[in-house]
């Protein structure tokens, strides 16, 4: 458990990290480059997420089949042969989408991104820009999941703090000294996607089991994985569907600059992720191994006490950006009329993508079993239901609309999904799940988060508002901690120790006047 929690507390430190490198260095990048140029970036999202139709399931594959392997001593020219094998396959889908992307930068630059300042030269040199990022990108992932199955989460978490620094503040420089374009812009993050996926791959190979055998590509390994891949492939076409339609959609119907505010507060709500995978990517690897080991009851404690973890990291963030939305966004960006304009996008994105981040543990465990129905026909169909009704609301109402129906899509699939879960797996967890594991802590967040709310009132300078969310958000923190069991019983834990030496050193005082008191009568 120790590698567990150096692993969890190293994910978490580096993905903070990165949370507050790109939260500080968005307001400089709308700065420089402008509301309008800065919707391009959330172009650059959506391309990568339809992209990662691509992916086939290969990367989840080759997280857990790490996980897998790295039970078994002798595996280590099966580990080596696989990692090469899907290495093949990655990179020359990497070369596709690149190229592809680049082929079609009069088509999208015409059709699809709808420009009030920028010219449309500009744009399709930023699209094209944007083709070779995704091609030194895209194997990026493939790797991280392998270092991440070999549990390698606090090498692989200092290596993605460090890309995210030099990505971020290399960008800010680049466009303060340079050029404060976009084609600026995309060209540094090509030199950084170049270095990282480099990097990244030397590392994992490096943390390979050795072998005197030569890793070689294999049909064999391929057979061997592709029923799981499907399915991971399956589940991750209909997710995107329900993830992207709404970005899609408002990409073709909204102007650059409208669709530049639905983009900052997707990056908002997007660092909540952070949060959620900093768990995720170590509860997933350690649910492989007890499935592994038919270790049900370990699998049952682990479960209850990650899902704990997640909520209580992720919940008070949730409620606090939703109850402080236009707060956060004034002190953050400093500019009202964008706050104003983008304050109700980013409370409705939040609350949806809290109620997507806490479905990942059930999701860990669904895929330690290699159970990957459940996800598909859940998909498949809120697909059918709610994406139609997606597009009529983005229509109709635009953003909010949007917005507004990520929430139902997560919330229905967070009810209903878990009910059809908990039949099969991990029986009778359900209620305490819901109840313990998820319920106090957000009742106890919402409590504290609420008082906060009704206590702000009025013009408060900048300042002083920023010190009052944080205090109201370590406020938030702490209640949502100490609802869960196991933080109670450890700071309980740390004040006896912290009185234990006290009452040790009065002990000792009392005896040792007890013995000069005692030489004195004698």
């Amino acid at each position: 458990m120790s590698t567990i929690k150096r692993n969890l507390v190293a994910n978490f430190a580096a993905n903070a990290w990165m949370a507050v490198v790109s939260l500080v260095l968005v307001p400089l990048y709308i700065r420089f480059m402008g509301i309008e140029a800065y919707g391009l970036m959330g172009v650059y999202g959506t391309l990568q997420a339809l992209a990662s139709l691509l992916d086939m399931g290969l990367s989840t594959t080759m997280g857990r089949e790490m996980a897998r392997l790295s039970t078994r001593q002798e595996s280590a020219c099966e580990a080596r042969n696989l990692v090469r094998t899907l290495e093949t396959i990655y990179w020359a889908v990497a070369v596709l989408i690149g190229i592809v992307v680049m082929a079609l930068v009069p088509v999208l630059a015409q059709y699809w991104i709808t420009t009030v300042h920028l010219s449309r030269v500009t744009v399709q040199q930023a699209v094209f820009l944007i083709g070779i990022v995704m091609l030194f990108q895209w194997p990026f992932s493939f790797y991280a999941s392998g270092l991440m199955g070999l549990q390698r989460q606090i090498l692989l978490g200092a290596v993605n703090a460090g890309v995210a620094t030099l990505r971020g503040i290399g960008a800010v420089l680049i466009l303060w000294l340079v050029s404060p374009t976009v084609q600026a812009f995309f060209g540094w993050q090509i030199a950084i996607s170049i270095t990282s996926t480099i990097l990244v791959a030397l590392l994992l190979w490096h943390s390979l089991p050795r072998s005197a055998v030569t890793p070689t590509f294999q049909i064999g390994q391929l057979k061997r994985v592709w029923r799981f891949a499907a399915g991971i492939s399956a589940v991750s076409v209909l997710g995107l569907a329900l993830l992207q339609t709404d970005k899609i959609v408002l990409s073709k119907i909204l102007t650059l600059e409208k669709f530049g505010y639905y983009t900052l507060a997707a990056s908002v709500s997007a660092n909540l992720y952070m949060i959620v995978k900093s768990v995720y990517s170590v509860v997933f690897p350690r649910c492989t191994q007890l499935v592994t080991a038919a270790d049900q009851e370990g699998l049952k404690r682990f479960y209850h006490r990650s899902s704990e973890v997640m909520s209580v990291l992720l919940l008070p963030m949730v409620v606090v950006l939703a109850l402080f939305s236009r707060e956060i966004l004034l002190v953050w960006i400093g500019n009202s009329e964008i706050a104003a304009n983008t304050c109700w996008l980013l409370t409705l994105l939040v609350i949806g993508a809290g109620l997507h981040g806490l479905a990942h543990i059930p999701w860990a465990v669904q895929l330690a079993h290699g159970w990957t129905k459940l996800g598909f026909y859940q998909n498949l169909a809120a697909v059918f239901m709610l994406v139609p009704l997606i597009i009529v609301l983005a229509y109709r109402y635009g953003a909010i609309g949007a917005a507004a129906m990520w929430v139902v899509v997560n919330l229905g699939t967070l009810v209903i999904g878990q009910q059809v879960m908990h039949r099969r797996l991990l029986r009778d967890e359900l209620r305490r799940w819901y109840l313990a594991d998820v319920g106090q802590p957000a009742l106890a967040a919402l409590i504290v988060a609420g008082v906060g709310r009704l206590l702000i009132h009025g013009n408060i300078p900048r300042l002083l508002l920023l010190l009052f969310l944080v205090i109201v958000s370590g406020c938030t923190l702490v209640a949502a901690a100490f609802t869960v069991p196991a933080v109670r019983v450890w700071v309980l834990l740390q004040l006896k120790k912290r009185r234990a030496p006290s009452m040790t050193s009065c002990n000792s005082s009392k005896t040792d006047a007890g013995i000069n008191t005692a030489s004195g009568i004698e």
